[in-house]
């Protein structure tokens, strides 16, 4: 059976609990499956709306998954509204985000939303998962800062954790600069062949300490060249920071 056969039938066990249950007044599908943009690594992303208590519904389809489809673990994710997002991992796959709300909580939060059965509830949209640029910036000189001082300490894992968050809040402001998808990176097979090859030269070949240093010039080299694209003013002014923080000091260079 293939991944995409298995999701289906997963899904299709799902769904058929589910209109069996009379507390549940509804379901619905998000995610590349809502719109028609699934391919067969995509997820099962089931939003499920219950009438009463909705723990009951949620650990109903949870030992359905936990039993039947043997999953081999799964986990809560913290969200800030009614309901639980529980998130679990089949064997071979695939991943199933099983969210349970109360019924006046099941509703479209965005435009990723496929109703299959029952009627969703107006609901004020979910907010933008990424910040809006200016906080993008901050926090990209924020992490070159501290990549630059962990380096300068010595910390080589810690300054390859500040590194690889750098890197994310440069590929997340190059992909909302130009209007694509930036949460989760999900854009950025759609950046420019430069923009993406400037991208893969800020990767450190190993964790020696030229490596990471080449690696942060590399990425404040990019970063510069985003917030110019965004602020030009700003990114003038962000220069002369973005270069010190790019030349971390000899390790036995004094400190002044």
């Amino acid at each position: 059976m293939s991944p995409a056969e298995r999701r289906d039938r997963v899904l299709a066990d799902l769904l058929e609990h589910a209109r069996a249950d009379p507390a549940v007044t509804g379901a619905a599908l998000t995610g590349s499956l809502a719109d028609g943009g699934a391919d067969p690594w995509s997820d099962i992303d089931l939003v499920v709306g219950a009438a009463g208590p909705h723990e009951a519904v949620l650990a109903d389809l949870t030992e359905l998954l936990t039993g039947r489809h043997a999953a081999v673990h799964h986990w809560d994710l913290p969200v800030a509204r009614p309901g639980t997002v529980r998130v679990f991992l089949l064997p071979g796959g695939p991943e199933v985000d099983l969210t349970v709300v109360p019924e006046e909580g099941f509703g479209a939060l965005g435009p990723q939303w496929r109703t299959l059965f029952g009627e969703g509830r107006t609901l004020p949209p979910f907010p933008d998962p990424d910040p809006d640029p200016d906080t993008l910036i901050g926090l990209s000189w924020h992490h070159a800062l501290h990549a630059r001082t962990c380096v300068e300490r010595g910390r080589t894992w810690q300054a390859v954790h500040w590194i690889g968050e750098l890197r994310a809040r440069v590929l997340t402001l190059a992909c909302a600069a130009r209007g694509l998808p930036s949460s989760h990176a999900r854009g950025a097979h759609l950046l420019p062949p430069p923009t993406l090859d400037a991208l893969a030269a800020t990767l450190p070949a190993d964790t020696s300490r030229q490596a990471l240093v080449r690696s942060l010039a590399a990425l404040t080299d990019l970063l510069r060249a985003e917030i110019a694209a965004v602020d030009p003013a700003l990114a003038r002014r962000l220069a002369p920071e973005l270069a010190r923080a790019a030349s971390p000091r000899p390790p036995d260079a004094p400190r002044t």
